[in-house]
C-alpha cells in the first residue's frame, strides 16, 4: 500500500512540474508575461532574447579602445606661405575705370597632412619622420576637440622615419605597450587622419605579418625611405594615417602606422613600438631636439660579404656629404668604418646611424676606418644635423 501511495505522489508531483513548466513556456512565448522575470531579472547584456539596441548590449572591444585613445590622438597639420590672388590684367587704355591689376599675393594655408599620439604629459607627441620632413615650414597638431598648438620643435630620427614633436599643452598620453611577443593574426585598432581630410578616422584588422621590409612613404609626402621588421596589418591605412597609433585589444600601442602598399588592398605597415622607445631614450638622454649630423651614406657589409671580399665587417661609405662632420674630419669614399667611439659597428643592429643618434651636438669622437688595407684612427666634431 505504501509502494502504490507512493508511485501516486510521484506521478502527482510530475505531472504539476509538468503543468507548471508548460503553463510558464506559453506565458512567456504566446503572452509575453514572462512571471519569473519578477523574481529572477534578465541580464540585459547577455540575454540573445532580447531584441537589438545600439544603445544598449555588450559594449564591444574596439569602442572601448576608441574611447580611451581618442582624444590622445592627433592631426599634424601644415603651415605654408603660398602665393594666391586674382590673375594679372593689363589696363591700358582704362576700360575698367583706372583700377590697378590684382597681382600675385603671399596667403597662408594649412593642410592635414598626418597624424600622431601623445608620449609624454609634458607634450610629446610621436609621428613619422617624413610626416615632418620639411624643415621650412610651420607645423601645428589638432587635438580631438579641435583644439589647434604649434609646434615648438622637433627630433627627427631618419634613420627609423620616426619623429618627436613637442607642443605647450598638457595632454594625456597612450600607453606603449610591448612589440617583442607580437602574434600573426592579433587583433589591431589604428586611428588617424585618413586621406588627410577625415579625422579621427577608426579601422580595425589582425596583423598580417611580422618582420617586414618596405620603403615607407604613405602616397602624401613625395618620397619614400628603407625599413625593416615592420608589422603588415589588413586594417586600413589610408594616406594620412602615418605617425597614428596601432593598439592592441589592451589599449596599449603596439606599432607606429607608417606606409600604405602600392597597388594593394587591406595592407598596410606599422613600426613596430619597441623602436620608439629606443628613439625616445636616445632622445631623453641629450635632451636635445636637434641631433648630430655625421654625414656619410653607407651600406653595412656583414660578415660572409666581408669573408667573401677579404674586409672586415662595418659601414662602407658611399657618398660623403659636403660641409659634414665626416667630410672635415677626412673621411672618404670607399672607407670601411669598422668603430665608432670605440663601439664595434657590427655588434649595432641600428649600425651607424644608431651610434650617432646617442650623442650630442659638438661631442668629438674617435672612429676607426679601414683603408686600403691600412687602420686609421680619426678624430670626428659632430655637427648640428641637416635636413
Amino acid at each position: 500500500m505504501k509502494k502504490v501511495i507512493s508511485i501516486m505522489l510521484f506521478l502527482g508531483v510530475f505531472v504539476v512540474i509538468s503543468a507548471s513548466a508548460l503553463g510558464g513556456a506559453i506565458a512567456d512565448r504566446l503572452f509575453i508575461i514572462r512571471p519569473l522575470d519578477r523574481f529572477f531579472p534578465r541580464n540585459e547584456q547577455t540575454s540573445f532574447s532580447q531584441p537589438f539596441d545600439g544603445n544598449k548590449g555588450v559594449e564591444s572591444d574596439v569602442t572601448r579602445i576608441v574611447e580611451k585613445a581618442a582624444g590622445s590622438v592627433v592631426t599634424i597639420s601644415v603651415v605654408k606661405q603660398e602665393v594666391g590672388g586674382d590673375m594679372f590684367f593689363l589696363d591700358p587704355f582704362g576700360y575698367f575705370g583706372g583700377s590697378s591689376p590684382n597681382l600675385p599675393r603671399q596667403q597662408t594655408t594649412k593642410r592635414d597632412i598626418g597624424t600622431g599620439f601623445v608620449v609624454d604629459k609634458d607634450g610629446l607627441i610621436a609621428t613619422n619622420k617624413h610626416v615632418v620632413g620639411d624643415g621650412n615650414v610651420k607645423y601645428k597638431v589638432i587635438t580631438k576637440d579641435d583644439k589647434e598648438y604649434d609646434v615648438q620643435k622637433i627630433y627627427r630620427d631618419p634613420s627609423n622615419d620616426l619623429a618627436i614633436l613637442k607642443v605647450d599643452a598638457p595632454l594625456e598620453p597612450l600607453k606603449l605597450g610591448d612589440s617583442t611577443n607580437l602574434k600573426v593574426g592579433q587583433s589591431v585598432v589604428a586611428i588617424g587622419t585618413a586621406l588627410g581630410q577625415f579625422r579621427q578616422t577608426v579601422t580595425t584588422g589582425v596583423i598580417s605579418g611580422l618582420g617586414r621590409g618596405i620603403d615607407a612613404g604613405d602616397g602624401m609626402s613625395g618620397f619614400a625611405e628603407r625599413l625593416d621588421n615592420v608589422i603588415q596589418t589588413d586594417a586600413a591605412i589610408n594616406p594620412g594615417n602615418s605617425g597614428g597609433p596601432l593598439i592592441n585589444n589592451a589599449g596599449e600601442v603596439i606599432g607606429v602606422n607608417v606606409a600604405t602598399a602600392q597597388m594593394a588592398q587591406s595592407i598596410g605597415f606599422a613600426i613596430p613600438i619597441n623602436v620608439l622607445k629606443e628613439t625616445l631614450t636616445t632622445f631623453n638622454s641629450t635632451g636635445q631636439f636637434n641631433r648630430p649630423f655625421f654625414g656619410v651614406r653607407y651600406r653595412m657589409i656583414p660578415r660572409e660579404t666581408a669573408l667573401l671580399n677579404d674586409v672586415p665587417e662595418g659601414a662602407y661609405v658611399v657618398d660623403v656629404v659636403p660641409g659634414s662632420s665626416a667630410e672635415d674630419a677626412g673621411v672618404q669614399v670607399g672607407d670601411m668604418i669598422t668603430k665608432f667611439d670605440g663601439k664595434m659597428l657590427k655588434e649595432f643592429k641600428g649600425g651607424l646611424a644608431s651610434l650617432v643618434a646617442q650623442k650630442k651636438i659638438g661631442d668629438t669622437v674617435a672612429i676607426e676606418v679601414w683603408r686600403e688595407k691600412e687602420t686609421k684612427i680619426i678624430q670626428v666634431k659632430l655637427k648640428e644635423v641637416k635636413e
